[in-house]
């Protein structure tokens, strides 16, 4: 499927014939286990609870508190019946009809789950009592149609379908039933001459949407334009989702972009239209080039907080950082100019935050020894400079240096920092070499600044194929001389089955060849183990880029993916709630991201008071982590 088939709400004609039936997916795979239910959590995290125990420990609750509340009552029994579940609400219909002031949608909903329970006589009886109570209407009508239908009672179905188009023509299961009728029996043109009919009742917009359509197909661009303004005019206001994802998807399939955008911009709203509509006005301004727009449309939906959404939304995250990368300048080599980051000690602490308070003070009388980024060997490794987005290797280049040079920091006696090569211009992004520095290269870097380091070593990924290699070699820097070398091979799926271990024979080389002293680490620093361990690498890094992003002279869009950025950290506390390190390493990504996205930071302001409140930490770690939080949400 392309991506205008996917985002641009490609459709089947009104009530297409449904697909063959997938085959059962493995029941070790929830997300496409049928018995399954996705829900999610306070904190947005997804689960997935079997669909007798969402019945038994969420919809049958949630609908006895709402029992004398028929707004609530209503919404719990459509999104039951959207979820398959219809006899299990037969009864809280019942009670709604009894009770709904919207006397109309308390019979049809009644009157549904009788029919799709094949009580065809009640589920009539039901519509019939409402239509002599309070008169006709089209949705009445349409599902008294569906009883007869259910019956056989062909030609009254369809004479009672047309009332109701007569009273309402723009009900999209009428529409698409009556089209349909005409069209399988006697051909696309009296498909079109029924949609047709329908336009010319009072008060129609629908029908012209799929009058437009084929208009598209038949490429009349301006035939379906002049449908569409006749729609948009006749339409209720708010303009209807379901009009919005069809007009904007129709547009785009057919490649008028201009006026997809020109017809549906206007009418959007993230908190009614939402992700349906949003895709396709996302799309359509990322091939336009039109990205501060496209970019303003997602920030509209992150900021519904719909945790469904997320993954749709981080897609276009990375879609608009693909654009924006393809529009810079071709880096020109003789024009590059670099520059080096320093990073002293953990990249969570700095000396001049409240965090450092709860640490002891280190005795930093050893060797100052540097650890430096950026070497990655692919398979096919580029010819020439080339200005990409970051990857996984990419990453780990930077975030393994960090947590050895952390390591180092907490574990011996020595000064320790991290070197990051950077593009100062002409555009600014993390240098990646395409082979290892050489000892020269290293020493050098190393013994740049005020205080030059007395060692460095080296980290050079090696990706070509799986597993993956690391490479260390550890430099005296005042003559470039390698005194000792390490290596691993690593999943990169799995790093922490070697790269925890590895810090010993690392701390055995620097004690060895600087003199540094092993020391235990403090009480409050801990690393997180198991699977959380490859993204806490992953956090550290993601630190150091949002930093970076909110340098002097960095250009917008340096950074994607922010919110992920920020719901992961809290996802990551959340896997290990006592963990003031990890705890620190939030507040300081929160800092750091309210210099450049305030308005995201603000969003994730109830997650992690929540977080703060449910697992609160010990000791005087809990009242510094609540300044550092109330510092990023101050104004």
């Amino acid at each position: 499927m392309g991506l205008f088939d996917k985002f641009f709400g490609k459709k089947n004609p009104p009530a297409a014939a449904p697909a063959k039936a997938a085959a059962p997916a493995p029941p070790s795979d929830p997300a496409k286990d049928p018995n399954m239910i996705k829900v999610f959590d306070s904190f947005g995290r997804e689960l997935f609870i079997s669909r007798e125990e969402w019945v038994k420990s969420m919809l049958l609750p949630n609908i006895q508190k709402a029992w004398d509340d028929p707004e609530k009552l209503a919404g719990f029994i459509i999104g039951g019946f959207e979820d398959g579940f219809i006899s299990e609400l037969i009864e809280s219909a019942e009670r709604l009809a009894a009770i709904d002031p919207n006397h109309e949608r308390g019979a049809v909903l009644l009157a549904i789950a009788l029919l799709k329970s094949k009580r065809l006589d009640e589920s009539e009886r039901v519509l019939q009592a409402h239509i002599a109570k309070h008169g006709a209407t089209g949705v009445v009508l349409t599902n008294l149609a569906k009883v007869h239908a259910e019956r056989n009672e062909h030609p009254l179905a369809m004479q009672t379908l047309w009332k109701a188009l007569e009273l309402d023509p723009n009900q999209d299961n009428a529409l698409g039933w009556y089209e349909v009728e005409h069209r399988e029996k006697q051909g696309e043109a009296s498909g079109i001459e029924a949609l047709k009919r329908i336009a010319a009742l009072p008060g129609s917009w629908r029908a012209q949407l799929w009058l437009a359509r084929a208009a598209l197909q038949r490429r009349s661009l301006d035939e379906a334009l002049l449908l569409y303004q006749e729609s948009l005019a006749n339409a209720p206001r708010p303009v209807p989702v379901d009009m919005l994802t069809q007009m904007s998807g129709d547009l785009g399939q057919q490649g008028h972009l201009p006026e997809l955008v020109n017809l549906t911009a206007p009418h959007f709203q993230a908190e009614i239209h939402g992700l349906q509509v949003g895709n396709n006005l996302i799309k359509g301004l990322l091939d336009l080039g039109q990205m501060d727009d496209a970019r303003s449309i997602m920030d509209q939906l992150y900021a519904q907080k719909r945790p469904d959404w997320k993954e749709h939304l981080s897609f276009w995250d990375t879609e608009l950082a693909k654009t924006r990368l393809a529009t810079q300048p071709e880096t020109v080599a003789e024009k590059l100019e670099v520059t080096l980051l320093t990073v002293d000690g953990p990249v969570w602490l700095k000396a001049e935050s409240p965090a450092a308070e709860l640490y002891p003070v280190k005795d930093a009388g050893g060797p100052s020894i540097c650890f430096l980024c950026g070497s990655v060997e692919h398979a096919a490794p580029a010819e020439r400079i080339e200005h990409q987005l970051t990857d996984a290797a990419g990453r780990l280049s930077r975030a393994l240096p960090l947590f050895f040079a952390e390591q180092t920091y907490w574990r011996t006696d020595a000064r320790v920092g991290t070197l990051i090569p950077w593009v100062v211009s002409p555009t600014n992004g993390f240098i990646v070499g395409g082979r290892a520095w050489s000892d020269e290269q290293a020493a050098g870097m190393a013994r740049q600044g005020n205080e030059p380091n007395d060692y460095a070593v080296t980290a050079n990924l090696k990706v070509q194929a799986e597993p993956w290699r690391l490479e260390l070699r550890l430099l005296r820097t005042i003559d470039g001389a390698c005194l000792g070398t390490l290596d691993r091979d690593f999943s990169m799926a799995s790093p922490e089955a070697v790269i925890p271990e590895l810090m010993d024979d690392i701390f055995a080389l620097l004690q060895a060849e600087t003199g540094a002293e092993v020391l235990p680490p403090p009480a409050a620093y801990d690393v997180p183990g198991g699977q959380s361990f490859s993204y806490y690498l992953l956090r550290l890094e993601q630190l150091l880029a949002t930093r970076c992003s909110g340098m002097d002279g960095v250009q917008p869009g340096f950074l994607s993916g922010e919110r992920e950025i920020i719901e992961g950290n809290i996802h990551l506390c959340l896997a290990h709630p006592n963990s003031q390190s990890v705890r620190i390493l939030l507040a300081q990504t929160l800092l750091a991201m309210k210099k450049i996205r305030p308005d995201v930071v603000a969003e994730f302001r109830d997650k992690v008071e929540l977080l703060q409140r449910q697992h609160p930490l010990p000791g005087a770690a809990q009242g510094v982590i609540d300044r550092l939080i109330n510092e990023c949400m101050s104004a």
